[in-house]
């Protein structure tokens, strides 16, 4: 079940691969993801020092949050993935180009996991026949519509 998506990475990027990954939260994190107050408009993933890291997803915190804990909406959250994904997504990213984007938050078996994607970045054409090829899907759709409809 999808918490929140990303639907501007598919649209400024071509997404060849996608992974699910762990999250390491904290506490008032889990309970404020739960209750909808996360978004991943502005996020990305880098890697650093052999770390997958998520940087500039905002969860806005509850406002029944605990008051000896300083909520940073905007904190760097590591991802948690096998070394062998790892040690191949660092492959990928450093040598063959590549950039890593979250895709979707989502649950699974009860677990708050983040999709990652393995993309690699559009030009203004690509853009552009993208949004052409799916106008035009959308006008076949409504001429076999009308067509089905006589």
């Amino acid at each position: 079940m999808s918490i929140v998506a990303n639907r501007k990475a598919y649209h400024d990027y071509f997404v060849e691969e996608k992974l699910e990954a762990g999250l390491s939260l904290l506490g008032w994190e889990v309970k404020a993801i739960r209750a909808g107050r996360a978004q991943l408009k502005e996020a990305y993933v880098i890697v650093k020092n052999g770390e997958i890291l998520l940087i500039g997803a905002h969860i806005t915190p509850l406002s029944t949050a605990s008051t000896h804990i300083q909520a940073d909406p905007v904190r760097t959250r590591k991802l948690l993935l096998h070394r062998n994904e790892i040690n191949r997504l660092v492959g990928q990213v450093e040598r063959a180009g590549y950039t890593l984007m979250p895709l979707d938050l989502h649950y699974s078996k009860g677990k708050i996991k983040l999709e990652i994607g393995l993309a690699k970045g559009k030009k203004q054409y690509d853009k552009r026949a993208t949004v052409r090829e799916r106008e035009w899907n959308r006008e076949q759709q409504r001429l076999l519509r009308q067509r089905t409809d006589r």
